[in-house]
C-alpha cells in the first residue's frame, strides 16, 4: 500500500492506499484511537492482496480515553474526504473500523452518536457506506433514544470475549437494538481482547489469546469474505 497526502481545510494528512480495478470493493478502513492503520497490517495486507481498493486514512492519536467532540468531527470528515479523493464518484463502500473507528463508521451510517445528556456529535451521513465490519465497537454512544434507527445497512460486529475495553456485552445490545431494521452477525472469539485484533497493540498491554498470529490470520480472511473478495 502506498502512503498519500491529501488536504483537509488548513491542514494535511496522510492516507494508505491500495488502489484496485475499477469495479473491485472498496474498504474504507477507520483505525482506533492511537491513529496508525499500520498497526493492523495483517487485517490491511489481506484486503488488498484479495483485490480490494483500500482506503486508510492516518490521524493524530486521541489524547483522552475519551475522544473530544472535535476528534470525533475531524475523524469523521476526513474519512469522508479520502473516499472523495480516491474512488469513483458512484462507488459504495464497506465500512471496516477498530474500537473508536468503529463507532465513527456507525454514526457516518447514519447513527446519532453522543458524549452524555445534550452533547450529540454532528457527523454527516455518507450514503456510500453499504456495510460495516465493526472489531471492538464502543456502544455507550448510542444509547439514547432512536439514536440507531437510521442505520440501515448489514453488520458485522466481532468481540472478544476477553475484551475488558469494549467487552461482549456491548456488541450484543447493539445487535439486539438494531434487529429490527438491519441483519447484524455477532463474532465472539474465546480468549482475545480489545488489541488481539492489532499485529502492535499499545506498549504494556498483554495478549490473552493463546494464539495470536492464528487469529489475526482467521479473522483478516472472515473480513475479506464479508467485503466480498474471498
Amino acid at each position: 500500500m502506498l502512503t498519500q497526502t491529501l488536504q483537509d481545510d488548513r491542514d494535511s494528512f496522510e492516507v494508505s492506499v491500495r488502489k484496485a480495478a475499477i469495479g473491485s470493493p472498496v474498504v474504507l478502513f477507520s483505525v482506533g484511537s492511537g491513529g496508525q492503520p499500520e498497526r493492523l497490517s495483517t487485517l490491511l495486507d489481506a484486503l488488498a492482496e484479495s483485490g480490494c481498493t483500500v482506503v486508510a486514512p492516518h490521524f493524530e492519536r486521541l489524547a483522552s480515553t475519551t475522544p473530544t467532540e472535535e476528534e470525533l468531527t475531524v475523524r469523521a470528515r476526513r474519512l469522508t474526504v479520502a473516499l472523495d479523493a480516491f474512488i469513483e464518484p458512484s462507488a459504495r463502500a464497506i465500512g471496516v473500523g477498530h474500537s473508536i473507528g468503529a463507532a465513527i463508521l456507525v454514526a457516518m451510517a447514519g447513527a446519532q452518536l453522543w458524549l452524555g445528556p445534550g452533547r450529540r456529535v454532528s457527523i454527516a451521513l455518507d450514503r456510500r457506506l453499504a456495510r460495516l465490519a465493526l472489531l471492538a465497537p464502543p456502544t455507550g454512544f448510542f444509547q439514547a433514544p432512536n439514536a440507531l434507527d437510521a442505520v440501515g445497512v448489514s453488520v458485522l460486529a466481532w468481540v472478544g470475549s476477553a475484551d475488558s475495553i469494549t467487552p461482549p456485552a456491548q456488541t450484543e445490545w447493539l445487535a439486539r437494538a438494531m434487529h429490527d431494521r438491519n441483519v447484524v452477525d455477532v463474532r465472539i472469539t474465546e480468549g482475545a481482547g480489545h488489541f488481539s485484533f492489532m499485529d502492535l497493540p499499545p506498549p504494556h498491554t498483554t495478549e490473552p489469546h493463546p494464539n495470536k498470529q492464528a487469529f489475526l490470520r482467521d479473522y483478516s480472511n472472515e473480513i475479506c469474505k464479508f467485503v466480498g473478495v474471498a
